[in-house]
Formats: C-alpha cells, structure tokens, sequence
C-alpha cells in the first residue's frame, strides 16, 4: 500500500458508530481520511467532491440504505469496493448487499475485520491500474456481454483492435478466457451482477 492516506467515505447515521469504525481505522494502524455521511444527497456530492478509495456503510438508515448506495456508487465511481459495516446480522439483507455487489458485510460487534477486508478489496482491484482506459472500457463491453464486432462499431475502432486490446487487458490480468474476464469485471464493479 502507498504511504498516501486512503479517502474512505463513512455512510453512517449513528455519530457514535462512525466514531466506532474510524477508532477501530486508528487501531488497526490504517492511514485514513474519513468523511461520514447520513442522507442519500450527501452520499451523491462526497462521492463526486471526496472521490473516495472505499465505501464503508451502515446497512439501513432512515431514508437510505446500502443496496441504494450500491447503486448509486456503481453509476458514479463503477470500482470503488463498498462493505457494509452492520448493527446486526439479518441474513437477507446481508444476501441482498452481497448480491447487489457488496464488498463485504461486516458486524460492528467485530470490527477487527475491518482492515483485512479493506485490503483485500483493494487488491483485488489494483490490477486495473494496468490497464489503459480504453482496455477498461472493452473489459467492461465484453463483459456485458457485447460481440467483437458490436464493441468495433461502438468505440468506432477495428475488430482487430478491439482483439488487440481485450487480448491485452487479459495478459495484464493474468486472466486467460472471457468467462474469467466477465467474472473479473463483475468482481470489482464494472458491470452489475445482473447484466
């Protein structure tokens, strides 16, 4: 990890739980920049102004919860891993989070998981940084599902050169077929579970 901070956006309604998950950030040695958050309007300006590395949320507040925020996360910052830091276990909530593509779902009764699950989601992502955006982007078409010639045609390129730059995001990945290329992409957000 570098020595730069990471910007780590708080969704939580409870001053003494936020308090709680960035105790536990200090603990665990874990060099942050926290800003915490409650409404689903300063969720939306924080992930534009604060340009966050990770997402921590409280499954459910008031008007607001982590399903939602996964939405709105996935349209605006497609890579950004978000957990869902919980009161409680409720066994279909943590289904629905993990399924709408959740990092992970963490119990605030044991927040010592916290940094391992951090650095894990990060890793599974630095791969990316291997990549020229124009290889993200055929990553992600692929991944949806779209044929060579239709990305072609989109990105208004050669078939060759889509080959070319699917063939080599694969290698930077160390992936060596499409299906594990789709499974990637869903992994670290690029494309939704459903698509």
């Amino acid at each position: 990890m570098s020595d730069c901070p990471l910007r780590i956006l708080l969704l939580e309604g409870r001053p003494a739980d936020a308090e709680l998950v960035e105790h536990e950030l200090k603990r665990a040695r874990f060099p942050a920049v926290t800003r915490v958050v409650d409404t689903s309007d300063a969720f939306a300006h924080a992930l534009r102004e604060f340009a966050p590395d990770v997402v921590l949320s409280d499954h459910s507040l008031a008007q607001f919860n982590a399903v939602a925020a996964l939405r709105l996360l996935r349209a605006t910052c497609p890579t950004v891993p978000l957990i869902v830091v919980a009161g409680a276990l409720d066994e279909r909530a943590a289904v629905e989070t993990l399924k709408a593509g959740a990092e992970d779902f963490i119990l605030k009764t044991n927040l010592g998981r916290l940094r391992p699950a951090i650095d894990a989601a990060l890793a599974v992502r630095r791969p990316l940084d291997k990549l020229s955006p124009r290889q993200v982007e055929v990553l992600r078409l692929v991944a949806q599902g779209h044929p060579t010639r239709e990305i072609a045609r989109r990105l208004e390129l050669s078939v060759k050169t889509i080959e070319t730059h699917r063939a080599e995001a694969m290698k930077r990945l160390g992936i060596h077929d499409v299906a594990g290329l789709v499974r990637y992409a869903v992994r670290v957000g690029l494309v939704s579970p459903e698509a």
